[in-house]
């Protein structure tokens, strides 16, 4: 199509967002792509997945290359810009979080964990899926409703498959946003942990926290 063409179906309503950018020189149509993703993810506070980002590129472009360019001229900048489960996100680079911190005060934002919820986020995320009964074999005592709710309420755990025991109990199981707020991409990549474990089969498996 050339480029009356194109102009003649902008003002008719069709193909509003040119994706082509034919007009362009080769170098200025790639800048003018890599533009466009930062911008999407800038905007986004959740992962965007490849197939959003090809949206806003020529067809057939590589997401990736144009992500590997930005990542390359971020390289001295305080954030980067991380694949996640999901897709890509921008995150503020680990050693500037203390600097953010005294700046706005930042620590205590709806995702900071007291010492008892990252023990059972840490339980659920290993054991999966897993309910209460589990949940109290493991810490040897019952874990409080309100822990579980106030992880529900951050969006880093769900309700799973009923468990197999008498009365077939709600498990529960880790979220998407849970994958997205430690950077990880599958379950897989959840660092090894060895648990210690009672001297008898019988005995509360405990886990640190």
């Amino acid at each position: 199509m050339n480029v009356a063409a194109r102009r003649r179906r902008a003002r008719e309503g069709k193909d509003l967002f040119d994706r082509e950018l034919a007009e362009l020189p080769s170098d200025l149509r790639w800048r003018e792509w890599m533009g466009r993703i930062e911008a999407v993810l800038f905007a986004s506070s959740a992962p965007v997945t490849r197939d959003d980002l090809a949206r806003v590129v020529g067809q057939g472009v590589s997401v990736e290359m144009l992500i590997e360019d930005i990542q390359a001229e971020l390289a001295d900048r305080p954030y980067e810009l991380l694949q996640v489960f999901g897709g890509w996100m921008f995150r503020t680079r680990t050693r500037f979080a203390d600097a953010i911190k005294a700046a706005a005060d930042l620590g205590d934002q709806s995702l900071a964990f007291n010492e008892v919820e990252m023990g059972v986020l840490c339980a659920i995320a290993y054991h999966q899926p897993i309910d209460r009964a589990g949940l109290k074999d493991i810490f040897g005592k019952e874990v409080s409703r309100d822990v579980l709710a106030r992880l529900r309420y951050k969006d880093l755990i769900a309700s799973g498959p009923r468990s197999p025991r008498p009365g077939a109990p709600h498990t529960f199981v880790t979220t998407d946003t849970f994958l997205a707020t430690f950077d990880l991409q599958t379950l897989r990549d959840l660092p090894e942990l060895d648990l210690a474990v009672g001297e008898s089969d019988d005995e509360p498996r405990t886990l640190p926290v």
